[in-house]
Parts: C-alpha cells; sequence; structure tokens
C-alpha cells in the first residue's frame, strides 16, 4: 500500500509556476545554497562530463564547465525558463547510471518521499559519482512558528512545514546507499520589517505551507500573528528569522574509494595509549 503524500504535489507545482515570473527578487536562500554548493565542489579534484540540476527553478546554477547538463523541476514554468523537463524528484525519470554529477538546491524539503528521492538520486549516478544537495531544514522558520502558534491558541494547526534536522539527514544518505557521508548546517539570519514582508518572500521562492487540508488563516489570527512578529522587533523595527541550510555531499560506491578500516585492525589498544599518556 502507497502511503499518502506528506506535501500536496499539485500545489506544489501551482506555487511553483506562480513564483516563477518574479523569482530572482526573493532568490537569496538558494543563492546563498549555491553559494555553499561552489564552495564546496571546488575542493573536489576531478572532472564531471554529465551533470543533473535536479529542482533547478530558473536554472541558475553553473555547473563545472565542459559538460552536458540535464535540468529538472517539478514546475512547469521553471522547468521551461531553464530549458529542461517538469519531473518530481521522487518519481523515477532517469537511467540508472546517467550523470556523474547530480546537485540540489532548494526543493527537497518539500519532497513527499525523501528517502526515495535520494534512492533515486543514487541510482542516476555512476560509480564514483557525486551528490550535492542543500536545502531548509532543522529551526528554520522558527519566529513564524512561534507566532502562528501563539496566535491560534490552544489548538494551532500545522502551518510550517516539518523540518529534517542534519542528524536525520546524514542518516537518510547512508540508508539511500552513499559512500563517504556528510551532512553540515549553516544558518542564515534574515532581518524582516513585519510579518508581510517575510510572506512576500515565501510566496515569491514558492516555500508556504503544501500540507494537504490546512485551513485558511482566519483575518483575527493573523492580525494577532502580525503583532506578535513585531513585538519581537528590535529597535531598528526589525524581526530576526531564522533559516538553517542543511548541506549533504554523497558518492555513489565505488572501488576507487577509501574504506573503513576493519573492525579489531588495530595494532595497539585504546588502554595502551592512555598509559602512554600518563
Amino acid at each position: 500500500m502507497t502511503p499518502p503524500d506528506i506535501f500536496d504535489r499539485n500545489l506544489r507545482r501551482l506555487r511553483r509556476d506562480r513564483a516563477a515570473p518574479d523569482y530572482p527578487a526573493h532568490d537569496f536562500l538558494r543563492a546563498a545554497m549555491l553559494d555553499g554548493i561552489a564552495e564546496r565542489l571546488a575542493s573536489v579534484t576531478r572532472t564531471f562530463s554529465d551533470t543533473l540540476d535536479l529542482g533547478c527553478f530558473d536554472g541558475s546554477f553553473r555547473p563545472p564547465p565542459g559538460g552536458r547538463t540535464v535540468r529538472s523541476d517539478p514546475g512547469a514554468a521553471f522547468a521551461r525558463m531553464a530549458g529542461g523537463i517538469q519531473h518530481d524528484e521522487d518519481q523515477p525519470a532517469f537511467p540508472n547510471a546517467s550523470f556523474d554529477l547530480i546537485i540540489s538546491a532548494g526543493t527537497l524539503d518539500t519532497v513527499s518521499d525523501l528517502p526515495g528521492a535520494l534512492a533515486l538520486a543514487r541510482r542516476a549516478l555512476r560509480p564514483d559519482g557525486l551528490f550535492m544537495a542543500a536545502f531548509t531544514g532543522g529551526a528554520s522558520l522558527s519566529t513564524l512558528r512561534a507566532v502562528l502558534r501563539e496566535a491560534e491558541g490552544e489548538r494551532p494547526a500545522a502551518r510550517v512545514h516539518p523540518q529534517v534536522d542534519v542528524r536525520s539527514a546524514g542518516d537518510l544518505l547512508m540508508r539511500a546507499g552513499f559512500a563517504l557521508p556528510v551532512a553540515d548546517v549553516e544558518t542564515l539570519t534574515v532581518r524582516y520589517r513585519d510579518i508581510w514582508s517575510l510572506f512576500r518572500d515565501l510566496r515569491g521562492m514558492a516555500a508556504t505551507n503544501l500540507l494537504p487540508g490546512t485551513p485558511t488563516l482566519r483575518r483575527d489570527t493573523l492580525a494577532r500573528a502580525a503583532q506578535a512578529f513585531a513585538a519581537l522587533a528590535d529597535s531598528d523595527g526589525r524581526t530576526n528569522e531564522r533559516f538553517d541550510i542543511v548541506f549533504l555531499t554523497g558518492w555513489a560506491p565505488d572501488e576507487s574509494q577509501p574504506k573503513p578500516a576493519r573492525r579489531g585492525s588495530a595494532t595497539s589498544s585504546l588502554a595502551e595509549a592512555l598509559k602512554r599518556r600518563d
């Protein structure tokens, strides 16, 4: 039996199409993700001939030179803008061993089947191929979450997506079969003059609520949330909002990769080492 989707797939496509025309005015979060990926990629001393930009938005990711790049996005408008294909990351679309580099920035936090999406990416890589991803997770939108909970009182609805923390993200990489998995997190703090500015950014980056069946926010609830948000402002009249960017790096297994030491292969014991320190 197929489990129900965590996120509304059709709404996800519609929200991305809505965001596409004005996306460059709200792309600061994905720009930070791409900068982080580029920094990590710069330390990799090898060439890549076939790259997949998975969840490409407007195609702003610049792949390593000299190879072929395929772009895909869940939204038709973004896929069209980038000259790519429309495709949900957790649905099969590419043959096994099609790419030696897969990049995903800014979409995996709204994939209904994240373990499935990672497993598909792993299969689409050739041996010793590299996967790099970035998405919002951890304690992202903690201020918005708190003021909405306060505004709705005793029975608040789930209005901010569940977040994947960095430890869980690393575990998911291992479960998907990646070798040499690494997961780390960077925090970006953005200062907003009011809650409406935050809402505009979330709409503009296609990051609004995609949970099925969420009731519409009433005007009085919105007003209370706006007041609570403003009450947290600093002396400059700005309120901080937090975005945790989770970065993932993993390799498709290959015989050429370093292997962990075999259990029991150490030539000296921990007890002996501690005695030498006394």
